[in-house]
């Protein structure tokens, strides 16, 4: 085993992996206020809006995430040049790079599935809950956000380790439309160097690192919670 190659490109690698973290933490905190909002969509009285959520949920997790990330790096890329003042605006730095599509992306695809479980948990909550909750005067918005949610989220936790860590494992995908996260940099490492498992285990050992400390901050943030409420 050789890793000489390491202090060489240490820049690259080290770019690679905080890039990496920058897209998981993008993805899971836009994806999880949209999931919540799919969530709510998908319980509450209006039809429309339980067919639309329903639809989203549908397509993006029946799609592969890859697919997903082409149509939008190459369909929406194409189209937003030719937005009137998009090009000399402050957005456009940020929004003509593949970091940005692949957030994007990852987000309405982690959303998508973060919508379906808070769905089912927010029916697991019990209904006397609910009802005790509005017996004490409180309106359905104020429910819903202090009775409501909160145990939905309570109930669904070890889930949403679950779905964090397997968001971490798709991030390397995004190499696909040129962005240069962790996997990325060990794969030109082995086109420079040709080696071939030596950045493969470095990789790994660095995912399997961070979905160690994502599990530890979940359980730790689990047991911080009270049981009931």
């Amino acid at each position: 085993m050789d890793f000489s190659w390491i202090i060489p490109y240490r820049d690259l690698l080290l770019h690679g992996a905080v890039l990496t973290c920058v897209l998981l933490a993008i993805s899971v905190t836009l994806g999880f206020g949209i999931a919540i909002l799919l969530a709510v969509a998908q319980v509450g009285r209006s039809r429309f809006l339980r067919i639309a959520a329903k639809s989203y949920c549908t397509f993006f997790r029946g799609t592969p995430l890859l697919i997903q990330l082409w149509l939008i790096y190459y369909g929406l890329g194409s189209y937003l040049p030719h937005i009137p003042g998009l090009r000399g605006s402050f957005l456009w730095p940020v929004m003509r790079e593949g970091v940005f599509f692949a957030a994007v992306a990852l987000t309405l695809n982690f959303a998508a599935y973060q919508g379906e479980i808070l769905r089912g948990t927010l029916l697991a909550v019990p209904k006397g809950e609910l009802e005790a909750a509005k017996a004490a005067g409180m309106r359905p918005g104020m429910v819903l956000r202090r009775i409501w949610l909160p145990r939905a989220i309570r109930i669904g936790l070890p889930t949403f380790a679950g779905e964090v860590i397997l968001q971490l494992k798709a991030t390397p995908i995004v190499f696909s439309v040129t962005v240069m996260d962790l996997y990325g940099a060990a794969y030109k490492i082995r086109q420079d160097t040709l080696l071939v498992y030596e950045p493969l285990i470095l990789v790994a050992t660095f995912y399997v690192t961070l979905t160690f400390f994502i599990t530890q901050v979940f359980k730790r943030f689990e047991n911080a919670l009270p049981t009931s409420r």
